[in-house]
């Protein structure tokens, strides 16, 4: 059995711990995601009622109790902020690192759990997210811990994984993990397996752990929850598009290219190797790797909502296919690495491009984009350079670790500060506090209302976008306060002859207004 190296364990851990909490709490949380899950776990606490999650004081049924849970924890010890809820996040997304360095240590060799552990905890798309107050790090920690599971033979654990998996987001949580295993089992023909995979018993433990809170929400709420949790957050979604403008079957690859930077270059190659260089001990498991992947790009391609975040789950494998291939180069050492240096190089170009045209867009962060672009582009050409003239396969994959984690410092260091007031009400809340009547009624845009009732402990009314509710309210006669996005106020036709208006403050394109 392939040994664990401590050292490398160390140095692995600090470049992740970094990775993952610099910053954590220094950025107020951005809406319409993180407020949510930060104020239902407050809600939690304030109803003392930790079954049935809440937000806006009324019960909803989005997602299953469990990172709410750990984000009630986190409170009790470091207290209500954006550090608290965060870190849950930020914690399962560490602990997935390290498990996968010593999971594809003990099946392949430690060369390449260290490269799958570096590649996953470097990539954009996984630090940003294990960055953010959601739920997605968590269901990907059970989700790989389930998977890996099986290739380990530890069923038991699987199971166990499958449930905790399924009480932190729904029914994904089994569905995932059993049809990736199934189709591995249906190619490599190993129907036997079935019967060592205790699949009776084993169901048995799994609804033990994940249907008590699924049965309890039965028995308070009734159909209700069955309708709006099931039915709606699950099925309507995959069937029926939450953003139509998203339904494009290419939506996920620009999300692949961008989310597994720096590493996209290596991949094309990496998942060729995989095929045609594994050796027998290895092929059946890089098979299995391959078919995790493909499965969770499939399935997201086929549902109709669409999300950044869906595709989270097939991370770990695609970084398991990098760092083993990584490792596989780095034992061989020999000739020049074309694919890596044409890859890396087109990638590393389109992305300098991509930062310096991305930041022409926000004017706060146009000379940003401009740095990060140049350091993206010098350090591009330096893994070119390493591989063609010295064709040193070790310094060239830490120049792509090097990229991830000064992509990361520049990012939460100089970037997302300058821009958190597009997408975040906690300034312009505190400007609510000093300068209106909180007595007045107070109407807000549903994309910063989450915000606005984590910020201020105050619903408001929920103004729908593209909905009329926005014209409705500035006409209708009262006194009150609007808190709208500069996208919704501009959609308004005939806006200059709105009567009794006063613009309070507009921070980041968000608009606080006085109807009086």
């Amino acid at each position: 059995m392939n040994r664990i190296e401590k050292g490398s364990l160390l140095v692995l851990a600090i470049i992740v711990a970094f990775n993952i909490f610099f910053g954590l709490g220094s950025i107020p949380l951005l809406d319409p995601d993180e407020p949510v899950y930060a104020e239902t776990a407050r809600e939690m606490i304030q109803f003392n009622d930790y079954l049935s999650p809440r937000i806006y004081n009324e019960y909803w049924f989005d997602k299953p109790p469990m990172y709410y849970w750990f984000v009630a924890g986190a409170m009790h010890v470091f207290g209500d902020g954006e550090f608290a809820a965060r870190f849950p996040a930020a914690l399962m997304a560490f602990l997935t690192v390290i498990m996968l360095y010593c999971s594809i240590t003990r099946l392949f060799n430690e060369r390449a759990g260290f490269w799958s552990a570096l590649v996953l905890a470097t990539s954009v798309q996984f630090f940003y997210l294990g960055k953010a107050a959601v739920t997605d790090t968590t269901l990907l920690f059970f989700l790989t811990g389930s998977l890996l599971c099986y290739l380990h033979k530890q069923y038991w654990l699987m199971y166990v994984c499958m449930a905790l998996a399924t009480v932190t987001k729904g029914p994904i949580g089994i569905v995932f993990p059993g049809a990736i295993i199934f189709l591995h089992i249906l190619c490599t023909g190993q129907w036997q397996r079935l019967f060592k995979m205790h699949c009776l018993r084993g169901l048995l433990l799994y609804f033990f752990i994940a249907a008590p809170w699924y049965y309890l929400m039965y028995q308070v709420h009734g159909m209700e929850f069955i309708n709006t949790f099931l039915g709606f957050h699950n099925l309507t979604r995959f069937t029926t598009p939450e953003h139509p403008t998203r339904v494009l079957w290419w939506y996920y690859f620009p999300v692949i290219i961008l989310g597994l930077f720096p590493w996209t270059g290596l991949l094309l190659q990496s998942i060729k190797a995989s095929i045609t260089d594994s050796r027998s001990d290895d092929l059946e498991k890089m098979l299995f790797v391959n078919i995790w992947w493909l499965f969770v790009l499939i399935f997201f391609t086929i549902s109709q909502t669409k999300l950044v975040s869906y595709i989270l789950p097939m991370f770990p494998a695609l970084a398991i296919v990098i760092g083993w291939n990584i490792a596989r180069m780095q034992k061989e050492n020999y000739g020049i690495r074309w694919s890596w240096i044409f890859g890396s190089g087109i990638m590393f170009l389109l992305l300098t491009a991509g930062w310096v045209i991305g930041g022409q867009q926000l004017p706060e962060v146009a000379f940003g984009g401009i740095v990060l672009g140049s350091v993206t582009f010098i350090l591009g050409v330096s893994i070119v350079w390493a591989l063609w003239r010295y064709r040193d396969i070790n310094f060239s994959a830490w120049l792509h670790v090097v990229t991830g984690v000064l992509t990361m410092v520049i990012a939460f260091s100089f970037l997302l500060p300058m821009i958190a007031n597009r997408f975040s009400v906690k300034e312009i809340v505190r400007v609510y506090h000093t300068k209106c009547d909180q007595q007045k009624p107070v109407y807000v845009d549903k994309f910063l209302r989450p915000g606005f009732m984590y910020y201020t402990g105050a619903p408001g009314e929920e103004v729908k976008p593209k909905s009329g509710d926005l014209a409705r309210v500035l006409n209708d006669p009262g006194q009150k306060y609007v808190l709208v996005r500069g996208l919704e106020l501009r959609r308004l036709k005939d806006k200059d002859k709105l009567q009794n208006l006063n613009e309070i403050k507009e921070i980041g394109d968000i608009y606080l207004l006085e109807k009086y």
